[in-house]
């Protein structure tokens, strides 16, 4: 796993594993981040962070607040030239989002556009705590959360029942996000300690 990655810019997939790089390619062939920009896109989910497997998407999350506008230019700049494009825009605990879906070479991708700061939505928090978690956890850790993906298992549920969290997976992630580095640092040692039979 590269360290210190910056998931603002896309570089680091330029530099990253064959599926990273082929995931840039398809990113730059549609042009996407020049046509995002004004939108503040990130990839998120599991291709950033190399815990993919065969069917997952990419997942790009964006900060909207005109979603009419936004949905119009993404229609008018890629319904023909991708194909099963659809968009659609609803209304959770009164936050207004929009997602488009749509495939191009075998690639799925979702655009998911709410009126938050793209750093400060739940997708992006998410992905970063899971890449200082298997920073610290190591290739071994890394393996059984993508086994656990094929078997079934969506991302954050995964991380919980590795490291054995109770409650929402969902919330308890969302949680360790504000943990200062030292406080993670030490929730892991024990976790490993306790792995190892330290404990």
């Amino acid at each position: 796993m590269q360290e210190n990655l910056d998931f603002l810019n896309l570089e680091y997939l330029r530099l990253g594993s064959d599926k990273q790089k082929q995931a840039a390619m398809v990113i730059d062939e549609l042009r996407l981040w020049d046509h995002l920009k004004p939108y503040n896109p990130i990839l998120v989910g599991t291709i950033p962070i190399g815990i993919d497997i065969e069917s997952s998407d990419l997942d790009i999350i964006c900060h909207v607040t005109d979603f009419a506008c936004f949905e119009r230019e993404l229609k008018t700049r890629y319904s023909e030239d991708v194909t099963k494009f659809t968009c659609s825009s609803r209304t959770v605990n009164n936050v207004d989002r929009s997602v488009a879906r749509f495939r191009y070479k075998g690639w799925e991708f979702e655009v998911f556009a709410q009126p938050l700061p793209s750093t400060s939505q739940n997708g992006y928090r998410h992905m970063i705590v899971e890449y200082k978690l298997l920073k610290r956890l190591g290739e071994t850790a890394r393996q059984g959360i993508i086994e656990l993906k094929r078997s079934g298992y969506k991302t954050e549920p995964a991380f919980a029942k590795l490291l054995r969290i109770t409650g929402d997976p969902y919330e308890e992630l969302l949680q360790i996000y504000h943990w200062p580095e030292d406080r993670l640092d030490a929730y892991i040692k024990s976790y490993m300690d306790k792995e190892n039979g330290y404990e």
